[in-house]
């Protein structure tokens, strides 16, 4: 741990205050903790919604898009899930020890899924392009991505302004994972609309292509995060 200006550690720099390691998480930290864990299942849950009927949908209008958008709501469902138990452990009020280490393990969890969500970008971009398929129009993929196009930025806006009240970079990073499905949902919109309107069936893996800089960067700074305080 490095001390920096006025006797505050790079942690505190950071935005996460580490408490100390034998004393319980209570009193007024616990309410947003609270909070935080609603929000998160909410996430979860519409997020497994999502999955189930991007799948269905996308299969049924041989869309690559909407099948892979359902894969990306799986990737950001197992995020919310270890987001979920680093939460438990400070709503609770375990150990700040427990609450640290759950949070330096989330933060690094989160980074990787940037990473993997990255790669699927990647990969689903480039099948699409090269294959130039010619998906149907899918009347339940625009209403979904128009959906969730709604609800990721208000969860997101809520996300990050608890992690702030919180101290959490883990769910900091999580709310930003959001900011990427809200990103990703306009990307599939455009897509759809364009396609069933102008047969610009290339848009959607262009518009999600662009994103990939910004996820590799959120990914890398998450997994750097934690091997600089394994290294302290």
């Amino acid at each position: 741990m490095v001390a920096t200006g006025g006797g505050r550690t790079d942690g505190e720099v950071a935005g996460y205050v580490r408490p100390r390691r034998h004393m319980s998480v209570s009193g007024p930290g616990r309410k947003p903790a609270r909070v935080a864990l609603w929000l998160v299942g909410a996430t979860a849950l519409y997020n497994l919604v999502e999955a189930g009927v991007s799948v269905g949908a996308g299969l049924e209008a041989r869309s690559i898009a909407l099948v892979g958008f359902g894969l990306d709501s799986l990737i950001e469902l197992a995020a919310a899930v270890v987001l979920l138990w680093r939460l438990l452990a400070e709503a609770r009020g375990g150990l700040a020890q427990q609450v640290e280490s759950r949070e330096r393990k989330a933060r690094l969890f989160v980074g990787v899924t940037f990473l993997a969500l990255a790669v699927y970008v990647v990969v689903q971009g480039v099948l699409v392009l090269l294959g130039a398929k010619h998906p149907e129009e899918s009347l339940v993929g625009i209403v979904l991505a128009a959906l969730s196009l709604v609800i990721m930025p208000l969860l997101a806006w809520a996300k990050l302004r608890t992690a702030s009240r919180l101290g959490s970079e883990a769910l900091r990073a999580e709310a930003k994972e959001t900011v990427a499905c809200a990103w990703l949902s306009l990307a599939l919109l455009a897509g759809l609309v364009l396609n069933a309107l102008a047969g610009w069936w290339w848009a959607d893996p262009v518009a999600a292509l662009v994103m990939v800089p910004w996820l590799v960067r959120e990914g890398v700074e998450g997994v750097r995060g934690e091997e600089r305080e394994e290294a302290d």
